[in-house]
């Protein structure tokens, strides 16, 4: 008899795709006789969050990343391409990759539709914000320099005169492709030679963050359901880099960006946004720490010693810079 843990239903197993994708599929077979030699399968994808007041620097990303025409979604749902007012998921294929457009509260909608069994035909997901200059940025070279460099999750360094930054270890050095930690023992700066916590090492920020596909499989269990502003995620994100943080997260400095800043949350009610990521920030940090104290068979790989099941520090969490 067939496992019963497999069996759904009275299906046979050779019926049943638990995967699924984001390819946009013809409505008739145009060459040859199977559906397969018609549709393109697509190696990265891009999920980013649109407000309609930066659909020209959306424009320019999706453009420079996936040579696409543009499709956008105003915070109010709206989704602009080619139809007026279509309600359809807001998706886009292309030759070079895929998009994906969503409106305000990214991580809620990253949580419902990139589900890792949905997005596991793509090598790499872009999970960006809108505010993202790219003159500099090619991603064909991005994506070799990060399979070289062997990282499951990493972002772009930032222009440091020209983006707003929150975090010296997303600056831009002008020596070396990639860098992994950052020295800085100035006033509110605690990144000795000796550091290797977040966000001194193994560490990238939340606006524009690129996960291999084992990475975005744990950072999706990493996201809580309810937590939509997913303040504190970051600082545990080192843990879904498949090995030692230090080494499998990085900075490209070859391949950079602008952070323009600008913020899309809030508006005349920004101080109770930043009062509610407060909240669900505290939130995520207990539930870190319960699920320490829990889950007996957990250690944590990257204490001291790390045979010891010590409570994480909550400090490791750290300031709260970004809205986003």
């Amino acid at each position: 008899d067939a496992d019963p843990v497999n069996k759904i239903g009275y299906l046979p197993h050779g019926i049943m795709q638990s995967n699924s994708d984001m390819e946009l599929k013809p409505l008739w077979v145009t060459k040859g006789p199977n559906l397969e030699e018609t549709v393109q399968c697509h190696q990265n994808l891009l999920a980013i969050s649109v407000g309609i007041k930066q659909k020209k620097t959306v424009d320019s990303i999706i453009r420079k990343l996936f040579y696409s025409t543009m499709m956008e979604m105003s915070m109010g749902g709206t989704i602009s391409h080619g139809v007026k007012g279509s309600s359809i998921l807001p998706l886009l294929t292309k030759q070079n990759g895929e998009f994906l457009a969503f409106p305000a509260f990214f991580k809620w909608f990253a949580k419902r539709f990139l589900h890792p069994d949905v997005v596991s035909i793509y090598d790499y997901i872009f999970l960006w914000d809108e505010d993202l200059g790219v003159d500099n940025f090619h991603p064909a070279r991005y994506i070799e320099i990060v399979k070289s460099e062997g990282l499951e999750i990493s972002q772009p360094a930032l222009d440091p005169y020209l983006s707003e930054i929150h975090h010296r270890i997303t600056v831009r050095r002008k020596k070396g492709k990639v860098h992994r930690r950052v020295y800085d023992n100035r006033a509110g700066g605690d990144c000795s030679s000796t550091s290797d916590k977040p966000p001194c090492a193994g560490w990238v920020e939340g606006m524009a963050p690129v996960f291999s596909r084992s990475a975005w499989r744990c950072a999706w269990n990493l996201i809580q359901n309810d937590l939509i502003h997913g303040w504190g995620i970051d600082m545990k994100l080192g843990y879904c880099a498949q090995g030692d943080r230090t080494k499998k997260v990085g900075v490209v400095d070859d391949e950079y960006i602008v952070h323009q800043g600008i913020q899309t949350l809030g508006g005349p009610s920004t101080e109770m946004v930043r009062r509610q990521a407060r909240v669900e920030l505290q939130n995520f940090q207990e539930r870190w720490n319960r699920a320490v104290r829990e889950d007996e068979s957990w250690i944590d790989p990257f204490h001291p010693n790390p045979t010891t099941r010590a409570q994480n520090d909550a400090n490791e969490f750290g300031p709260v810079l970004s809205l986003d």
